[in-house]
C-alpha cells in the first residue's frame, strides 16, 4: 500500500517593524538606536521521502512434524523351555555268583605234565579267571625249553590229551623200540614226513620211539635229508625231556642214553 506524504509549507522570514516596536519596561530605549533584529535562516524544505517499497508479507512458515522413527515391535517369542526327563533305565539286578566249588584234579602245581603238541611242562599254579562271562579254572604250565607259558582249562585237559609223565615200564618198553629194526615203508616222503609228526604230536613215548628209530642214520648209511634230520631231531628232544623228566636227571644225560639205545641196535 501506498502512504500520502504531506508537504510542508516553506517558512516565510518577516521583517520586523522598528515604528511599531514597543519600548521595554526595563531599559530605556535609545532613540534612533534600535538594533535590528537578526532574522532566521530560512529552513530549507525537506526533500519529499521516497516512497517505500511495498512490503511483501511472507506466508507464515508452516513447522514440519518432527519424524520419529517408529520400530516396529519385535515380538521375541521364547520358545517354552520343556524339561525333558531322561527315561529311568533300570539296574540290571545284581547276581551274586557262586564261588566255584575247588575240585579235586589229576594235577596239581609243580606236576611235570606232557602236552602233545609242546612235549614235558610244568604246571606252576591253578589259577582262576572270568572269560566270557564265565569263571574257568586253567593250569598254568610253563614250557622251560620253549620259553612258553600255556594255559588250559582244567575241565578240558583230558580232551586235549594232556597227561602224567610215562610210567617206569613204558620207558623201558621205549627205549626197547629203539633198539628194533627200522620200519621205513616205500610210499613218497612227504605222506611218511606227515605220519612222523602226527606220532611226534601224539604225546606217547613210544611212538615218539619209533620215529626216532626209523629216521636215525649209523655209520654206513645214506645221510639224513634236511627235512629228515628236523623230524629226527624234534623227536629225539621230544624223548629226552621227558626220560630226564621221570628219572630226574639233566636232558644232555637223557640224550646220551637214548643215542646209546640206538647205538646197541646198530651193533
Amino acid at each position: 500500500m501506498t502512504t500520502a506524504v504531506k508537504k510542508k509549507a516553506p517558512a516565510v522570514a518577516l521583517k520586523a517593524n522598528p515604528a511599531k516596536v514597543a519600548p521595554s519596561k526595563f531599559a530605556p530605549v535609545k532613540a534612533g538606536a534600535a538594533k535590528p533584529v537578526p532574522t532566521k535562516a530560512p529552513i530549507p524544505a525537506k526533500a519529499p521521502m521516497a516512497a517505500k517499497a511495498p512490503v511483501t508479507v511472507k506466508a507464515p512458515v508452516v513447522a514440519k512434524a518432527p519424524m520419529v522413527a517408529v520400530k516396529a515391535p519385535v515380538a521375541a517369542i521364547k520358545a517354552p523351555v520343556v524339561a525333558v526327563k531322561a527315561p529311568v533305565v533300570a539296574k540290571a539286578p545284581v547276581i551274586v555268583k557262586a564261588p566255584v566249588p575247588t575240585r579235586k584234579h589229576e594235577f596239581k602245581g609243580g606236576d611235570f605234565v606232557v602236552y602233545p603238541t609242546h612235549g614235558v611242562g610244568r604246571i606252576q599254579k591253578v589259577d582262576e579267571q572270568e572269560v566270557a562271562g564265565l569263571r574257568l579254572e586253567l593250569f598254568v604250565i610253563a614250557f622251560e625249553k620253549d620259553k612258553m607259558i600255556l594255559r588250559v582249562p582244567t575241565a578240558k585237559a583230558k580232551a586235549v590229551g594232556m597227561r602224567k609223565l610215562s610210567s617206569p615200564d613204558v620207558v623201558t618198553t621205549a627205549l626197547n623200540t629203539l633198539k628194533g629194526r627200522a620200519r621205513i615203508k616205500r610210499t613218497m616222503w612227504s605222506r611218511r614226513a606227515q605220519e612222523y609228526e602226527a606220532k611226534i604230536n601224539s604225546g606217547d613215548l613210544v611212538s615218539i620211539a619209533e620215529v626216532v628209530r626209523d629216521l636215525h642214520r649209523a655209520g654206513g648209511q645214506p645221510e639224513q635229508s634236511y627235512s629228515e634230520r628236523q623230524l629226527y631231531e624234534a623227536a629225539l628232544a621230544r624223548m629226552a625231556r621227558e626220560v630226564a623228566a621221570i628219572e630226574r636227571i639233566d636232558e644232555p644225560t637223557a640224550v646220551k642214553r637214548v643215542e646209546s639205545a640206538l647205538v646197541k641196535k646198530a651193533a
